[in-house]
């Protein structure tokens, strides 16, 4: 077996001079709630910056498949005051260690009025740069109706006056019609602004007039989806690495059933390559993070594993991954740039 499906991503990179770096927030930025997922890392102004999702319930996924809880082997659980998913989004920086210098909650100004469903606040938020502005572009589900539509919305986003603050929104329309009920997930692409990946295979770029409000099809692949069996479903910002390619993380979703019938469900990703015209010329190997395999000693399955987030380190040119692991725990995963391109191209 391939040792990169021995031990995931992270053991292969540690193997070969990369690093690991767990984000851990200070209980002042936390309070009471506990779980911090998918991190989007964004080097801006020569800073290292990322934000992470914070959560107030936590996700229980059976580990082995051996104790699910009565409802199921994968279960949000709740505080018993609050049956809400809500999100925070912190703001952090790094410093070029990889280690936490500032952390905290982005204060989301214009939140008006009651929320309408309760899945709460802009999840998944990919953190990116474009004409100068900062901004944050995840989905948001409470805003729209009672039955948890969910629509892709930007926030630009400052540090005024010793907060980050919200400035100003931007809600997307879905294109050709806005009739979709929830849109997620999609990639920005950082050197095209107002430009989103939403969907790899078949592609589908995206662009967003942001002064009308408006959306329209900037390129849509025609012919066959490619025979990689499950989608290709948005990952971190899309990036690009020379004059004729661009790059970016997605994940592949394996939505499952217990024999009762009861939802579970695994993650797992890839690298893909697309050339100046959008044609995807590559793709690496199938992978996770954390291993694939089951851990007899330690009974965990790394079942559920999200990257929101990719850039390059500006003093080192190391390439950065940001990924969030079981819904609680968020990781950097630091790779020199010739280590990381020899998985990318690793075919074998």
């Amino acid at each position: 077996m391939h040792d990169l499906h021995m031990g995931g991503l992270a053991a292969w990179a540690l193997k070969r001079g990369g690093s690991i770096h767990p984000i851990i927030l200070p209980k002042a930025v936390l309070g009471n709630e506990t779980g911090i997922m998918n991190p989007s890392i964004f080097t801006h102004k020569g800073k290292i910056l990322l934000n992470i999702r914070h959560v107030n319930y936590i996700l229980y996924h059976s580990e082995g498949k051996k104790f699910p809880h009565q409802w199921g082997p994968l279960v949000y659980v709740h505080p018993e005051n609050d049956v809400t998913l809500t999100t925070h989004n912190v703001m952090c920086e790094l410093d070029s260690a990889l280690n936490l210098k500032t952390a905290q909650r982005v204060d989301m100004a214009l939140d008006t009025g009651a929320p309408t469903w309760n899945f709460i606040g802009l999840e998944d938020a990919r953190l990116f740069e474009w004409d100068d502005k900062l901004y944050l572009c995840g989905v948001r589900r409470d805003a729209y109706d009672d039955k948890g539509t969910g629509r892709m919305e930007m926030c630009h986003i400052e540090f005024v006056d010793g907060q980050w603050t919200e400035i100003s929104r931007h809600p997307i329309p879905a294109p050709n019609g806005d009739g979709s009920f929830c849109e997620k997930n999609w990639m920005p692409v950082i050197d095209m602004p107002y430009h989103f990946v939403k969907w790899c295979n078949p592609t589908q770029v995206i662009k967003f007039d942001i002064e009308a409000g408006t959306t329209e099809d900037a390129f849509v692949e025609e012919g066959e989806r490619k025979p990689f069996g499950r989608d290709f479903r948005g990952g971190s910002q899309v990036i690009r690495i020379n004059d004729n390619q661009r790059m970016a993380f997605i994940h592949e979703t394996n939505l499952l059933r217990d024999p009762f019938g009861r939802k579970d469900g695994e993650y797992s990703h890839r690298v893909i390559i697309w050339d100046n015209d959008w044609n995807l010329i590559h793709s690496s190997r199938n992978f996770h993070f954390m291993g694939t395999y089951y851990d007899h000693v330690s009974g965990t399955d790394y079942g559920i594993e999200f990257v929101t987030g990719m850039t390059i380190h500006p003093e080192t040119g190391d390439i950065l991954i940001s990924f969030g692991w079981q819904d609680n725990a968020s990781f950097v995963l630091r790779m020199p740039q010739k280590i990381f391109f020899d998985f990318l191209m690793d075919d074998g």
